[in-house]
């Protein structure tokens, strides 16, 4: 990394393999046809518990290619949570996208030679893996080179959109519903959002729409420092919580001519930003996303990726496992026939969670003692006490009674679909690193 001080997470001494860490890897930079036979190279060697689907095309018609990890490709296993990683999504910010591919390679690798660490995070979880969600702006950096690289040459897509300037606002939104004490999840999309977003923007929500996600991190450049929501914000919102669960390996540090203490921030003390990704993921799904900044150098050169790939490899994985803390469970009723849909709510956390179309749901928590409460249309509410703790996810799971006819005991009620008002504009974009 360009900077004094960077992420070196611990990553070559925790996985304890006996191997070479670079054993079979090609350290070098992957334009999009070397990436997609990288891809698809790995898909053939670990085909029992690999699928390779594209989730669309970009503007230019590139594939949007996403490697799953799991011991049932393409099946959703009740209580078995689903993780995303996305990379690349600003084209000339590169080092997520090879990192990505490098852990595609590794996962499949470590799985054949029998790691039991690998072999438990690929039976217990479902995870999704999108190299580049900017191969067209990838394209553009790429003919810069590393040397010659400029700050935005790459960013946007091949029509010079910023991905992460371009999701539904719902920031706004949801400013609107704190006023009314209204919904605090799913925030309902705008008339015509699909006509408004790029191709790119517009493949990445229909995939949420399609996956349950739990956790997610979004893989940039450009410093170097863990981001968690809100982006966009009246105020600085400083939830530190959220980020302690995933990055307590991180250390004071001066970077890139920032300062981020304990090497985290929060977004909008960062600075705000409208339209990006990680709040859409936040107020719309089920998924907490946090935005990785990872070297101060956004197109580092060939030679550095396998010290990036040391640095981070553990990070990496251990971010994964995280999907794997909290509370998780089904939602039942009375006939234990699963419930989809299900709000779950934890007294004095503002943000709701909802059950799959399974009746599964997962829920990240921080150890501690919880109130809980699901709640359904046409049901009682049922509310239970739990404790978790620092391991596996606590069981939990709920049996709603259906509600007596002529009664309306259920404290949240659906919002429509349509959003009330227009969210509140947003400052001019930023073009920061995220």
């Amino acid at each position: 990394m360009a900077s004094g001080c960077s992420l070196v997470w611990i990553g070559a001494l925790l996985l304890g393999l006996g191997a070479s860490p670079a054993r079979a890897f090609q350290f070098q930079h992957h334009g999009y046809e070397e990436m997609v036979r990288a891809l698809f190279a790995v898909q053939s060697q670990c085909s029992y518990v690999t699928r390779l689907y594209s989730i669309g095309r970009s503007v230019e018609g590139r594939h949007l290619y996403v490697l799953e990890f799991s011991d049932n490709p393409g099946i959703h296993e009740p209580l078995e949570p689903e993780f995303k990683y996305v990379g690349n999504m600003h084209g000339n910010e590169v080092l997520g996208r090879e990192l990505l591919i490098f852990l595609s390679q590794f996962l499949c690798e470590e799985y054949r030679a029998g790691n039991q660490r690998v072999t438990a995070l690929i039976h217990n979880t479902r995870i999704h893996i999108l190299p580049s969600m900017n191969p067209d702006g990838y394209e553009v950096a790429a003919r810069q080179g590393p040397e010659l690289n400029g700050y935005l040459v790459g960013r946007g897509n091949s029509r010079d959109v910023d991905l992460n300037r371009n999701f539904p606002d719902l920031n706004g939104l949801m400013y609107y519903y704190e006023k009314s004490n209204g919904k605090n999840h799913h925030l309902p999309l705008p008339d015509n959002w699909e006509v408004q977003v790029e191709p790119e923007t517009l493949a990445v929500i229909k995939w949420m729409q399609n996956y349950n996600f739990v956790l997610s991190a979004n893989l940039h450049g450009g410093a170097v420092v863990a981001n968690y929501p809100f982006d966009k914000s009246r105020e600085a919102r400083v939830r530190v919580s959220f980020i302690h669960i995933y990055w307590n390996k991180l250390f004071l540090c001066f970077n890139c001519g920032d300062y981020f203490e304990e090497g985290i921030t929060n977004g909008a003390s960062w600075y705000s930003l409208t339209k990006g990704m990680q709040d859409f993921n936040y107020l719309y799904t089920n998924c907490f996303e946090i935005t990785l900044e990872l070297s101060c150098d956004k197109f580092p050169p060939a030679s550095v990726l396998p010290r990036e790939w040391l640095a981070n490899r553990e990070a990496l994985v251990s971010y994964m496992e995280q999907v794997h803390h909290g509370i998780k469970g089904m939602v039942y009723d009375d006939n234990n026939n699963p419930i989809g849909n299900a709000a779950i709510s934890v007294a004095s956390i503002s943000h709701d969670i909802t059950s799959g179309v399974d009746g599964d749901y997962f829920r990240l928590l921080l150890p501690g003692t919880y109130t809980v409460t699901t709640s359904a249309p046409g049901y009682q509410p049922s509310t239970r006490t739990v404790t978790v703790g620092p391991a596996e996810a606590t069981q939990l799971h709920f049996y709603l009674k259906t509600e007596p006819k002529g009664t309306n005991l259920n404290v949240k009620v659906p919002q429509g679909k349509k959003s009330p008002s227009p969210p509140a504009k947003g400052p001019p974009a930023n073009l920061g690193p995220r």
